[in-house]
């Protein structure tokens, strides 16, 4: 097998077994390239063998040709996947990545996780995930916190009768409080991966978001994910599964939505409640001011 044909199996095995987005598979094929050429990787086993040392010394000659921080810890977290993908492909029994912590990143105020930020969040946590369907599970749950805006109760609190979701979502929140939510077409296409993966039997009064051996998924197992796709990802401790909803709410009220149909859409009982993301956007606002303006 030629470096040329293992990357594109890698970019199919993206495209149409994982269907990430192009901007995704573009970002981890060029990295694929990038590590291959380097090392002169012809096969998986080859690609298997990369440990973190040698990741390290991939990356160290990566930051000599003056990429940041942020895309160091971007490039390491589609090698990551791209070595568990060949580990895979090459019969590893263990096919987990190299143990390898991405650069820190400089720590600023508490922020929102960015879109950038969400979609590698969700990548990541299906690239790490030893089973396909658990993959599909995780990068479904993390989607509907980050594009729906619910609480992980309320993600975990769908059951089987909400499998095939459409432009709505009803969800009952904190008090019993019924709301009404909406869906993007990537959380669709992602929740049909799932229920299309999914080995458990998925009754209409059962929980649709189910564990590995087949109980109801626990909120700790969604944070115990997340923490360790932000770790990978060089991300601060801030990027809970929470903090995608507060990115939610964030990026629509920067976007122009008002007040109350926020709080409408995030379930808060009290508008008081909603009016901490203006003081977020405030800080945001005046993060960027202050990097951009040359007096600042």
């Amino acid at each position: 097998m030629t470096s040329h044909e293992l990357v594109a199996a890698w970019r199919a095995y993206l495209t149409d077994n994982k269907r990430r987005s192009p901007h995704t598979v573009r970002a981890y094929v060029a990295a694929a390239q990038r590590l291959v050429a380097a090392n002169g990787l012809d096969d998986w086993a080859a690609v298997a063998r990369t440990e973190a040392h040698h990741l390290r010394t991939f990356l160290a000659a990566r930051r000599a040709d003056g990429i940041g921080n942020a895309s160091a810890a971007r490039e390491l977290s589609a090698l990551k996947a791209f070595i568990a993908f060949a580990r895979r492909e090459s019969g590893d029994p263990d096919p987990a990545p190299p143990r390898l912590r991405g650069p820190r990143l400089k720590k600023g105020l508490p922020r929102p996780v960015t879109p950038d930020e969400a979609v590698n969040l969700t990548d990541l946590v299906d690239s790490l995930a030893g089973e396909e369907w658990i993959g599909a599970r995780d990068r479904a749950v993390l989607l509907l916190l980050y594009g729906s805006g619910l609480r992980i109760a309320e993600a975990l609190s769908l059951t089987g009768r909400d499998a095939m979701l459409g432009e709505v979502l009803q969800v009952t929140g904190k008090g019993g409080k019924q709301r009404m939510v909406p869906v993007l077409p990537i959380t669709r296409a992602a929740v049909a991966e799932y229920v299309r993966l999914c080995p458990w039997p998925l009754s209409t009064k059962e929980p649709l978001f189910r564990g590995a051996k087949g109980g109801p998924l626990s909120p700790g197992m969604v944070q115990r994910t997340v923490a360790q796709a932000r770790r990978a990802l060089g991300l601060p401790d801030t990027a809970t599964p929470h903090a995608l909803r507060h990115s939610f709410a964030t990026h629509l009220l920067s976007a122009g939505a008002d007040l109350r149909s926020l709080q409408e859409l995030l379930g808060h009982a009290s508008l008081g409640s909603t009016q901490i993301y203006t003081r977020v956007d405030a800080a945001s606002l005046l993060e960027n001011y202050r990097k951009a303006h040359p007096r600042g």
